[in-house]
């Protein structure tokens, strides 16, 4: 699967969207600062799904739905900074999505999201983070979930990665930096948090009209076929669906007599040895 990522700097970008979607032929799109009431209901062979409609500037997704199902969505508000409270940029910071995959018969959820500016505080930011994951999950506990756009978040990123794998989440940074507006906050400020998916890239794009610079997820769902061989092993019968978590998926399973039991796949991490 392949979803793209991008802060159209107050809608100034919006005319690259169908060039983007032609070249790099994503199943997933996610902008940030959008004006939503001028998206199109189309770009390409992608739908939309979900825009917020608050916002001066917005997010949205849009997704192939020629292989894609939507099953539920969440536009959400989280914690507000000053500048949300003088300015009112933006009321909703998260617009999330519930997939249903036509071929593989799988659920999964993805989400567009968007930090305060850096006139916050990284706590916040990180409060806002921790925030948005668990509002991801009121649309399907233990989903395999992808969470990616504008995390604002430049600096100290060693922190953010252990508070994000505190809740069983993994951060992936792109190839090279997307931001480049300012000289002293230039960096990684799109990326993605996510679990349930093996992130095989992450590339920044060329930069267009935006001073973000799109970035192009290459993702899969985590092979279930290794949960399942060890299930049927085991002789385990499974009795519900599993929960994903940091380098892991957990399943409810019975056994032979009946009795209820909880199977665990820890899955390897070069960057644990």
């Amino acid at each position: 699967m392949k979803v793209i990522s991008y802060n159209l700097r107050k809608h100034r970008a919006v005319d690259e969207l169908a060039h983007l979607c032609e070249l790099h032929d994503p199943d997933v799109l996610c902008l940030q600062e959008a004006d939503t009431l001028a998206l199109p209901a189309r770009i390409g062979e992608l739908a939309l799904a979900q825009s917020t409609t608050r916002n001066r500037l917005g997010l949205a997704v849009y997704y192939r739905d020629a292989q894609m199902v939507p099953t539920g969505v969440r536009a959400v508000a989280l914690k507000k900074s000053m500048h949300d409270r003088v300015l009112r940029p933006a009321h909703e910071r998260l617009v999330g999505v519930r997939f249903r995959d036509n071929e593989a018969g799988r659920d999964f959820i993805v989400a567009s999201f968007h930090a305060a500016p850096l006139t916050a505080l990284n706590s916040l930011r990180r409060h806002q983070i921790r925030s948005a994951l668990l509002e991801l999950q009121l649309l399907g506990p233990g989903l395999p979930t992808l969470m990616v756009g504008d995390y604002n978040y430049p600096i100290f990123k060693d922190n953010l990665t252990e508070k994000v794998r505190d809740h069983g989440y993994e951060l992936t940074l792109s190839d090279a930096r997307t931001y480049t507006r300012y000289k002293f906050f230039r960096g990684h400020y799109d990326f993605a948090t996510s679990v349930g998916f093996d992130i095989e890239t992450i590339a920044t794009l060329p930069q267009g009209a935006s001073d973000h610079l799109p970035i192009l997820v290459t993702a899969k769902l985590e092979d279930m076929a290794t949960v399942a061989q060890v299930a049927g092993q085991w002789r385990l019968r499974p009795d519900g669906e599993p929960t994903h978590r940091h380098c892991s998926v957990v399943m409810p399973v019975s056994t032979t007599e009946s009795t209820a039991a909880v199977l665990k796949i820890e899955f390897h991490d070069e960057e644990d040895e």
